[in-house]
């Protein structure tokens, strides 16, 4: 699964990579399940936000979210924050599902996240916790 990995963070550095084929690769990955992805998951959507790539931000949040579950709530929210200029329709979804999805936890991490000293952090988190039910 390495290996897949690897190839899709080729393709979302590759201006030219096929943007159906990169989704697909990322929707494969997110469907494995595979929990020892997360550490380098986490590596990658640093790496996208710190080279301002917005298309890369979505589509790893959407796999970290798949495969992390709520507990990655507070890696996309943090991802969420940083503004790229982008519409964030994706991983603001994914964020939405996951709050959702156990509401309990969520609210537990979230929590902390609306105290955080980065005010945009803060902010996000307040608007995820928006979604409890």
């Amino acid at each position: 699964m390495t290996d897949l990995l690897t190839r899709l963070t080729e393709m979302l550095d590759d201006l030219d990579a096929d943007v159906d084929e990169t989704i697909d690769l990322a929707d494969e990955i997110a469907a494995s399940g595979d929990a020892g992805l997360l550490p380098r998951l986490q590596s990658e959507l640093d790496r996208a936000l710190t080279e301002r790539n917005a298309y890369a931000r979505e589509l790893l949040g959407g796999v970290l979210a798949a495969i992390g579950g709520p507990e990655a709530l507070p890696t996309l929210v943090r991802a969420s924050a940083v503004d790229l200029g982008d519409d964030q329709d994706g991983l603001a979804a994914e964020i939405v599902e996951l709050v959702q999805a156990d509401p309990k936890a969520a609210r537990a991490l979230l929590q902390p996240l609306t105290q955080d000293d980065d005010l945009s952090v803060a902010h996000r988190a307040d608007w995820a916790m928006r979604f409890l039910p």
